[in-house]
């Protein structure tokens, strides 16, 4: 998956629209669809902030790591435990 296509899932995901996105990451409404169409790439700034926004590693974006991490800082240990069980369940589904 390229980087364009990464972005606009997971800001699909985010049921952000790009006007909103870009917003976020300080840039014009435009650029977000040349980094999602691929004609322009993000500089080392912009980049992490699209981590940031998302909650994911650059290396993720960069199809470097193909981990993906959840924050979960906010939830309780209780809740902690049921992402994790939900995760290892769909793990064994496949």
């Amino acid at each position: 998956m390229t980087f364009g296509e990464k972005l606009k899932n997971l800001r699909k995901s985010q049921k952000l629209t790009q006007k909103q996105l870009a917003e976020r990451l300080g840039v014009a409404k435009s650029v977000v669809s040349y980094y999602e169409s691929g004609y322009r790439y993000p500089s080392y700034d912009v980049l992490v902030n699209i981590s940031h926004v998302f909650h994911v590693s650059t290396d993720y974006l960069l199809d470097i790591d193909r981990i993906r991490t959840v924050d979960v800082s906010d939830l309780s240990e209780e809740d902690i435990t049921v992402v994790i069980q939900v995760v290892e369940a769909l793990k064994r589904k496949k």
